[in-house]
C-alpha cells in the first residue's frame, strides 16, 4: 500500500475519532450559552424542564423543554455526521489493507500477519462506526425519547420523584386515562423503536447485498488463488452474520414499537 495514502487515511481516522468524542459536547443550543457544560448539567436541565412540562398538562412541549430537545437533536445529528465520515474512511482503509494482504505473498509471514490483523481491526472499527451512525440517527429521530433515561439516571429531588411516580401510575392505568404528556412520551418512545427497526433493516439489507457480492466474487476466483478466496469467504460470512444479528434487532424493536407502554414502564422501573 502506498505509504502516503495509508498515512492520510490513518490520520483522518484519528482526527474524526477525536472529533466524535470532543466536538459534540461543545455544541450549544441557540441562546443557551453555557447551559449544558457537561452531561450532569444536561441531566439536571432535562429533569427540571420535564417536571414543568408534565405539570402543564399539554401535549406541546414547554419552551424550556423544547430547547433541550432541540439541543439533543442537533447533538445527535453532529455525531451521526462524524460517524458517517468515519465509516467512509474505515471502508477505504479496510479495502486497501485487504488488497495489500492478498498481494503480500512475496513478503514474510510477519508482514502478512500484520496486514491481516490490521484488516480485521479496521473492519471491526468500520462496523462499530456503522453502529454509531445508526444509534445517533435514532437519537435524532426521537430526541425526546432518547432523553427519557436521564430522568432516572441520578438521585432526584422530591419534585422529580413525585412526578416520576405519577408517570409510573399513568403507565399502569387503562389506556383511556392516559394524560396528554404521557401519550406524547409513549408515541415518541414507539417512534424511537420504529426508527431503529427501519435503520437496522436498511443496514441488514446492505450487509446481505455485500455478502452476496463477496460470495459471487469468491465463486469467480480461481481455486489456486487461495488467499483471495479465503479473504472473500471470511468477509462474506462476516457480513451474513451481521445481517442475521440485525434481523433480530429489527424484530425486537418492531415488537416494542407495536406495544411501547410496557417497555417504557420498564425504563422507569429501572429494568429496561
Amino acid at each position: 500500500m502506498p505509504g502516503r495514502r495509508l498515512a492520510i487515511l490513518v490520520a483522518l481516522a484519528g482526527l474524526l475519532s477525536a472529533a466524535f468524542v470532543l466536538a459534540p459536547p461543545q455544541l450549544r443550543a441557540t441562546g443557551s450559552g453555557d447551559r449544558y457544560p457537561d452531561e450532569q448539567a444536561l441531566g439536571t436541565s432535562v429533569r427540571g424542564t420535564f417536571v414543568e412540562y408534565w405539570s402543564s398538562g399539554d401535549r406541546e412541549f414547554t419552551p424550556a423543554l423544547a430547547g433541550v430537545v432541540d439541543y439533543w437533536f442537533r447533538f445527535h445529528m453532529l455525531k451521526a455526521a462524524i460517524a458517517a465520515l468515519l465509516v467512509i474512511v474505515f471502508a477505504a482503509l479496510g479495502i486497501q489493507l485487504w488488497k495489500s494482504f492478498v498481494r503480500a505473498r512475496g513478503f514474510g509471514a510477519g508482514s502478512g500477519l500484520a496486514l491481516g490483523a490490521s484488516g480485521v481491526t479496521v473492519t471491526l472499527l468500520g462496523l462499530f462506526s456503522v453502529v454509531l451512525v445508526v444509534a445517533n440517527i435514532q437519537g435524532a429521530a426521537a430526541p425526546f425519547a432518547s432523553l427519557l433515561p436521564m430522568l432516572t439516571a441520578d438521585p432526584a429531588d422530591g419534585t422529580v420523584t413525585a412526578t416520576l411516580d405519577q408517570v409510573r401510575q399513568g403507565l399502569g392505568a387503562p389506556h383511556t386515562d392516559t394524560s396528554p404528556a404521557l401519550q406524547v412520551m409513549i408515541d415518541d418512545f414507539a417512534w424511537y423503536h420504529v426508527a431503529m427497526a427501519v435503520l437496522a433493516g436498511a443496514v441488514a439489507l446492505a450487509c446481505t447485498a455485500l455478502s452476496l457480492t463477496l460470495w459471487r466474487a469468491f465463486a469467480r476466483t480461481e481455486p489456486s488463488n487461495t488467499r483471495t478466496r479465503r479473504v472473500l469467504a471470511c468477509l462474506g460470512t462476516f457480513k451474513a452474520v451481521v445481517a442475521a444479528g440485525l434481523i433480530v434487532v429489527v424484530i425486537a424493536n418492531t415488537t416494542t414499537a407495536a406495544d411501547p407502554a410496557p417497555a417504557l414502564a420498564a425504563l422507569f422501573d429501572g429494568s429496561w
